[in-house]
């Protein structure tokens, strides 16, 4: 789709670290490149600048937690030709959303003296739950140099080339010894969409999967031998499942099953439940 010669770009944050944000602030020589090629109007993070819609591209970081942010971002769509959702938070619901699987005013009364004073919904959701997504860029936080191609390519009308295989791509091309095979460590690298350049296996850590889960992942195979051969318990499966992006749909399904065999204390055989 044709894009003015320099379309206006805006940046907006709901329940989020600032995180991404900051990703694209990391670009520093780069930014100049990218404010010859798009006009940043809206900006809050790096600029006084804020000016009002409409907007050719507007990159959304964080998820939904309050009512009043739900309309916002119902506005925000409406003056938006694009609207793309960078990091775990606005794509998976991100570590907020550990309060969909508990009570939240639990949480509230444990944090805040007055949380009376509160007014929050019962759970941390994805951007694409309330308004209809162009594009959606994984990670906590986003690659920097993924967060330009998006951006750059959004503005020159063409599909952002962002590369889908797993985590375990990146080790190979680092020459990393395989932390799950050789070391036996928890790993979820197998079903990880790379991005990252595997930091955490460089260091000899498993892969927390960040970066959300890979098209066509195995997730249950993949935990089943994480159980059988490594010792990860029911918990610590659900737990890994629902830490960066509890409601990416194939994790929710092995972590909802996990949950229900640590209740009933069934052990699930070896074949899964890929989701």
């Amino acid at each position: 789709m044709a894009m003015p010669a320099q379309p206006r770009l805006a940046v907006f944050k709901f329940a989020s670290c600032d995180g991404c944000q900051l990703s694209l602030l990391d670009c520093e020589d780069e930014l100049l490149s990218i404010s010859e090629r798009v006009d940043i109007v809206h900006f809050p993070e790096a600029s006084r600048r804020m000016l009002k819609g409409p907007y050719d591209i507007a990159l959304v970081e964080g998820s939904i937690t309050t009512a009043h942010d739900r309309e916002r971002l119902t506005e925000i769509r409406e003056q938006s030709r694009f609207l793309i959702c960078i990091g775990a938070c606005a794509t998976a619901g991100g570590l907020q959303a550990m309060r969909n699987f508990a009570d939240v005013s639990d949480y509230a009364r444990t944090v805040y003296p007055h949380p009376e004073y509160l007014s929050t919904l019962e759970t941390s959701t994805p951007i694409a739950d309330h308004v209809a997504v162009d594009y959606e860029l994984h990670g906590c936080p986003v690659d920097k140099y993924q967060l330009l191609e998006v951006v750059l390519a959004f503005a020159s009308g063409r599909s952002p080339q962002i590369a889908r295989e797993s985590v375990c791509m990146e080790c190979k091309a680092r020459g990393n010894v395989c932390v799950l095979v050789a070391q036996g460590q928890h790993c979820l690298g197998p079903i990880t969409q790379a991005g990252c350049g595997a930091l955490c296996p460089a260091y000899n850590r498993g892969c927390y999967g960040c970066f959300g889960v890979k098209e066509q992942a195995q997730v249950g195979s993949l935990i089943d031998h994480l159980r059988v051969h490594h010792g990860m318990t029911l918990d610590q499966a659900r737990r890994s499942l629902r830490a960066y992006n509890p409601t990416a749909e194939p994790l929710q399904i092995i972590a909802l099953q996990c949950e229900k065999d640590d209740v009933s204390g069934s052990k699930r055989g070896s074949g899964g439940h890929d989701g």
